[in-house]
């Protein structure tokens, strides 16, 4: 009897996950939390995901909220910084129809960790910025070159561990991407060294969440 209950269990669990979910899809700029007004149905390999982004520019910050499909690779949290941005991503997960109804709270501000990163923005690469300190979950350094029309930049800055481990996932040349990260303090001093994380505010959470 007991054989046969614990088969009974793993078929359940495995017809269970045999069907696409259906999941809320939206999203919003602003405090207010995205509303679930709509859904879709998933692909077989994915999940219900919802989250919060935040923004941060100077004195300014700018929060956004989704819910949509995702693969389960794409359930990460972290922050990524560089010069004077900042960017955090705090996302939830699951696995029954139209669970990703719930508003998912901003990830919570931090401190300094210890760790610092070299830094640079766009057109302004030279080396003579201070080290930028990371701050809460950053634990990785990061180098980001990108081409915009003909002009090619770079961007460095701090990253936390799970946002480099996505953004592993989106090296692809038709992404303009060459992601790699690395660990250490001012491990990212080399200009030829191929390192960066996610991207560019908000297009970079975007592009985690939904390519």
């Amino acid at each position: 009897m007991m054989k046969l209950l614990i088969k009974l269990s793993l078929a359940c669990a495995l017809f269970s996950r045999a069907y696409p979910l259906d999941c809320f899809t939206c999203a919003s700029i602003g405090a207010v939390s995205c509303l679930p007004s709509t859904n879709q149905t998933c692909a077989t390999n994915q999940t219900c995901i919802s989250g919060t982004a935040v923004n941060f520019l100077g004195s300014t910050s700018t929060q956004s909220s989704f819910k949509a499909c995702a693969t389960p690779d794409r359930c990460n949290s972290g922050s990524f910084s560089f010069g004077s941005a900042r960017v955090t991503v705090n996302t939830e997960c699951c696995d029954t129809d139209l669970c990703n109804n719930q508003s998912i709270p901003v990830l919570a501000e931090n401190l300094p960790n210890g760790r610092q990163c070299f830094t640079c923005e766009p057109g302004n690469c030279t080396g003579t910025h201070e080290p930028l300190a990371c701050r809460g979950p950053e634990d990785r350094c990061f180098t980001f070159p990108f081409t915009i029309g003909n002009v090619t930049s770079t961007l460095k800055g701090c990253a936390s561990q799970s946002l480099c481990s996505v953004a592993m996932i989106l090296n692809t040349p038709a992404l303009g991407l060459d992601i790699v990260c690395c660990e250490g303090n001012l491990c990212n001093n080399a200009l030829h060294v191929r390192q960066s994380v996610l991207l560019l505010l908000g297009s970079l959470a975007s592009i985690v969440l939904f390519n």
